[in-house]
C-alpha cells in the first residue's frame, strides 16, 4: 500500500507543479489545489504505520485492543485541509478581483500590477 500512495503522491506533486507554472490563472489555482491534497496524501503515508484499531481509547484511557494507529496523522491532515480550503478560497477571490481589473486570467497580459 505505501508503493501506492508514494506513486499516487508524486504523481500528483508533478502534475500540480505542472498546472502552476501554467499561464491561465485558473489552471494555476486548480494545480494549487492539486498539490494541496498531494500533501495531504503525503502526510497520511508518512505517518501510517500497521495499526490494526484506530486511535480511540475507552473510558479509562486504554487502548481497545491491538497497535492503535497515531492520532497526530489525523489532526495534522484535518488542519492541513482547513487550512488549504481557507488558503484556496483567498487565491479564487484574488484571481476574480484580477479577472475583473484586467478582463483576463493571462498573467502574461496582465500589466501594472501596482496602480
Amino acid at each position: 500500500m505505501s508503493v501506492l500512495f508514494a506513486i499516487a503522491t508524486g504523481i500528483m506533486f508533478g502534475m500540480g507543479i505542472y498546472q502552476l507554472l501554467r499561464r491561465d490563472l485558473i489552471k494555476a489555482a486548480f494545480g494549487f489545489y492539486i498539490l494541496f491534497t498531494a500533501i495531504n496524501l503525503f502526510l497520511l503515508a508518512a505517518g501510517a504505520f500497521e495499526g490494526t484499531v484506530p486511535a480511540y481509547v475507552d473510558e479509562q484511557g486504554r487502548v481497545v485492543g491491538g497497535t492503535s494507529s497515531d492520532p497526530l496523522v489525523q489532526a495534522l491532515i484535518l488542519t492541513a485541509i482547513v487550512i488549504s480550503f481557507g488558503t484556496y478560497t483567498l487565491l479564487l477571490s484574488f484571481i476574480v478581483l484580477a479577472s475583473r481589473r484586467f478582463r483576463t486570467v493571462d498573467s502574461d497580459e496582465i500589466d501594472d500590477l501596482i496602480r
